[in-house]
């Protein structure tokens, strides 16, 4: 299965946010939050974790850039689990660093699901809009 659409929820006042009703089973086993490089939480399965962080440890260790992957994916990670009414908490490093409080958006990407900042969210999809018209529809983007 993988996550898709855009969701509206609010950070409350202790730091929780409400994930999508839709999703919350696949989270029974629990989540784990980490930082995105474009500013935003991405919130993983325990799985889908495993799987991302399995594909940043495929560069040794003995290079630098193999270092530097682990440490900017798997060091400011955080477990965390679904409450009662399927809210989880963001930590604050987490919250400050993505500027969330308030109004967010949550975008389901096929392999997580993203909370953004709304302000930061308009930008990134218009990057991603401008983006698209930089390929051919057959060819996708180069990573």
């Amino acid at each position: 299965m993988g996550f898709r659409g855009l969701y509206d929820h609010r950070v409350d006042d202790r730091g929780r946010v409400a994930l999508p009703a839709r999703y919350r089973n696949e989270f029974s086993t629990g989540v784990v939050l980490t930082m995105s490089p474009d500013g935003c939480v991405q919130v993983y399965t325990p799985e889908g974790f495993d799987e991302k962080s399995n594909r940043e440890a495929s560069i040794p260790d003995t290079a630098r850039v193999g270092r530097r992957s682990r440490r900017r994916f798997d060091a400011p990670s955080y477990d965390v689990e679904l409450d009662g009414q399927g809210r989880i908490l963001l930590p604050p490093r987490l919250r400050t660093g993505a500027a969330l409080e308030g109004p967010v958006v949550i975008a389901g990407v096929r392999e997580c699901l993203e909370i953004w900042n709304p302000e930061r969210w308009d930008d990134e999809l218009q990057a991603a809009m401008d983006q698209e018209e930089d390929f051919p529809a057959e060819q996708g983007p180069e990573v």
